[in-house]
């Protein structure tokens, strides 16, 4: 019944593709189940979590994933010490897990190739889970609540529905791989760029068509994976423009003349307004703008190989160069960016 110890010296027990629509353990002595800290079911055909694993005292990783589990009971909540839950292929939904899940510490967490149109609530509550796997599944969106996960640091959402990237998002400040891919992704939001952390992002098969230019700062980003998106196989130029209001007339006099002002002398709304201010990205500009602004898409070299549209945000369509097509756009409207993505940007997949 007990397989071979591990290399570390964790008792486990292997039980995989033996066909077990159940499991009794009534043979195995209870002081060595409480010795084993690994217990292995994949590809058998449980469709209950076995109330037999609740004997199982010290177990650090459960295995039962390919199975047909549509339910995982309240025996999994006498695993105090689970750290590993793996589950993924099965027919798991919102309402399979146990309500007081979060009452485990679990560290990884492996839900992918389930039926989840949510991120469960009770992962929502688990500040020191690393890993949580949830790909192919039926995810529409990432709740706001994701930034909850605090000690998060891989996130696989690829395969699911999932249309938005929320901005809480990059209040993850452990994140170091973020996969998107085979989702229907429109847009990168620019505050992922405060996902310092961040070693490799996967946005492949979405419906991006520009990114933002704030993704330069992410230093430490040595994959970013981009093929089957519009964006490689169809450049776009966006220059809609809302003209100003008077208010934002106003501002921008005000803040690109630098005429001072002191807080007791205006109304507070109208302060707080001016702290919004943008500065004007072309550097031969030098103006401001709060509501009012030109979508642009630059081109980026990356890698010397690469050329990347990236969104940058003008204060008037004056601006920006006429739109032309990519064959003409000259190479040294990139070179400086181009020279600060080499840097930083060691692998580009677009292919």
């Amino acid at each position: 019944m007990e397989g071979p110890e591990a290399a570390d010296g964790e008792l486990v027990v292997d039980l995989s593709r033996l066909g077990l629509e159940s499991l009794s353990l009534e043979q195995v002595p209870e002081e060595r189940k409480r010795e084993v800290q690994q217990l292995l079911l994949p590809h058998n055909r449980l469709l209950l979590l076995p109330p037999a694993v609740a004997a199982f005292s010290q177990l650090q990783l459960l295995d039962v994933s390919s199975n047909g589990l549509a339910h995982l009971g309240d025996e999994l909540l006498a695993l105090s010490r689970l750290r590993t839950l793996l589950a993924k292929n099965n027919r798991l939904d919102a309402d399979s897990l146990p309500k007081d899940l979060a009452a485990l510490r679990l560290e990884v967490v492996n839900f992918s190739g389930n039926q989840f149109e949510e991120l469960p609530a009770q992962l929502l509550q688990m500040p020191g889970l690393k890993t949580l796997s949830m790909g192919g599944n039926r995810l529409k969106s990432i709740p706001a609540e994701i930034e909850n996960i605090s000690s998060l640091e891989f996130l696989y959402l690829g395969g699911n529905l999932i249309s938005y990237i929320p901005p809480e998002l990059a209040n993850l400040s452990h994140l170091s791989y973020l996969v998107l891919c085979d989702n229907r992704i429109q847009s990168v939001p620019p505050q992922l760029a405060q996902l310092h952390s961040l070693r490799s992002l996967s946005l492949h098969n979405n419906l991006l068509t520009y990114l933002p230019r704030e993704i330069l700062s992410l230093v430490r980003l040595q994959e970013l994976s981009l093929r089957g998106n519009p964006l490689v196989v169809r450049f776009v130029r966006d220059l809609t423009y809302m003209p100003p209001t008077l208010l934002e007339l106003a501002g921008r006099t005000i803040k690109s003349r630098g005429i001072p002002y002191r807080p007791w002398e205006l109304p507070e709304n109208l302060v707080r307004y001016l702290d919004l201010a943008s500065k004007c990205p072309n550097p031969k500009c030098g103006g401001v703008y709060f509501d009012s602004c030109v979508r642009h898409i630059k081109f980026v070299d990356f890698c010397g190989k690469y050329r990347l549209p990236l969104m940058h945000y003008l204060c008037s369509p004056e601006c920006s160069s006429p739109c032309s097509s990519v064959s003409s756009q000259s190479e040294s409207d990139s070179e400086d960016e181009a020279i600060v993505a080499a840097r930083r940007m060691q692998k580009v997949l677009l292919g």
